[in-house]
């Protein structure tokens, strides 16, 4: 590891990753990206794969149309096939209120363009023949939301932005952070660096890295879950989902079952190990829901943080009083579909000093003056 550079990112996530290329392919080369682990080893690495443009706010919808379009020329641009494939999300609802919640945000997703509709169970029934959709009152389905094949979306990040001039170093776990006159010295197992730039991508991990440069996050870790089962005949196009238990599911490529479910008593922790009550809850609402599941056997399951905001929103910016710091965290559960279009912004402004609203919107202050709309629609 070098021992000085122009930007040095935490986290080789796919936020920090994504960041890293796109600042890479705009001429930033003097570049570094430490990891603590390998990379896809976080929550990258262990999440669903779902990309969806349904959401309860306009801001959020605007960048995940944007996102969308950028996986579907990822493989042109990057040469890195992800599976990108566009079956759908379809949410289904069992109450009254769920239903109306569903109606308001398919107005809004409509009014931004997005071919969302709202559907009766029946119609439900039409696109996931194998369903019981008894006790559903309603549903959602836009069938341009899709799902990915997580890994190789990160690999892809990392190899464009080495293949520009990024030095990515894995198993690389920062220890300490210095504020200096004109930067930041980063202190890590495998030695010191110091940088004019510091961009904090660490996700769930975020507060206990900038605590050790005094900074206080408001963001904390959630334990998630999700198992994947034998492959399975293809069947299933869209990503399914019950709003009421955060239940979701899709079928991989090779035809296996990968989902998660929320669990009444998931824990503050970076703890990634597997339970037996998930697996438990798990399998009683995909037997419910889909009968036929109930001779399918579960191959494995892992864990995962969900990097939590009391807004539902991300962190972003360069904090008060740390100049030279920017922020990057906080994404909920949706960290993954975003990296794509928030990688592009962050590039576009740190290079050209045009920023886009969400900066403005997401800074780290604005839960000392009174917050932003707050995203409602987090799933699993």
């Amino acid at each position: 590891m070098r021992n000085e550079a122009e930007t040095v990112i935490i986290g080789g996530g796919i936020v920090g990753l994504s960041i890293a290329y796109n600042l890479a392919i705009r001429g930033v080369r003097d570049l570094v990206v430490l990891e603590q682990g390998y990379l896809a080893s976080g929550a990258s690495g262990r999440n669903g794969g779902g990309i969806r443009q349904q959401w309860s706010t306009e801001v959020n919808i605007r960048l995940m149309q944007e996102s969308v379009a950028i996986c579907k020329s990822f493989a042109k641009e990057l040469g890195v096939n992800i599976w990108f494939r566009q079956g759908g999300y379809l949410f289904l609802a069992r109450t009254q209120a769920e239903k109306e919640r569903l109606e308001r945000n398919v107005e809004l997703q409509n009014r931004c363009d997005v071919p969302t509709r709202m559907l009766t169970p029946a119609e439900a029934l039409k696109i996931v023949p194998e369903l019981n959709i008894e006790g559903f009152v309603a549903a959602s389905y836009n069938p341009t939301d899709g799902v990915l094949f997580p890994w190789p979306f990160l690999w892809g990040y990392a190899a464009g932005a080495a293949r520009h001039g990024a030095e990515i170093n894995t198993f690389t776990t920062v220890v300490d952070i210095q504020r200096l006159s004109d930067g930041y010295r980063v202190r890590t197992n495998r030695g010191e660096i110091t940088c004019k730039r510091l961009i904090c991508a660490a996700g769930a991990w975020s507060p206990k890295v900038m605590w050790l440069l005094g900074l206080k996050l408001p963001n904390h870790p959630v334990k998630h879950e999700i198992m994947v089962t034998e492959p399975l005949k293809p069947f299933l196009r869209p990503m399914v989902s019950v709003l009421q238990t955060g239940l979701y599911f899709s079928q991989s490529m090779r035809g296996e079952i990968v989902g998660g479910i929320t669990l009444k008593h998931e824990e503050e922790s970076l703890d990634m190990t597997s339970s037996l009550d998930f697996l438990n809850e798990m399998a009683t609402a995909l037997c419910t829901l889909v009968p036929r599941f109930g001779e399918v056997k579960v191959m494995r399951q892992w864990a995962g943080p969900y990097d939590v905001t009391p807004d539902g929103n991300p962190i972003l910016g360069e904090p008060e009083g740390y100049p030279g710091l920017y922020l990057c965290c906080g994404f909920m559960g949706h960290g993954f579909m975003m990296a794509p279009v928030i990688g592009k912004l962050y590039a576009e402004w740190l290079t050209t000093g045009r920023a886009h609203e969400i900066f403005s919107r997401c800074t780290l202050e604005r839960f000392n003056r009174g917050g932003i709309e707050k995203e409602d629609f987090i799933i699993g």
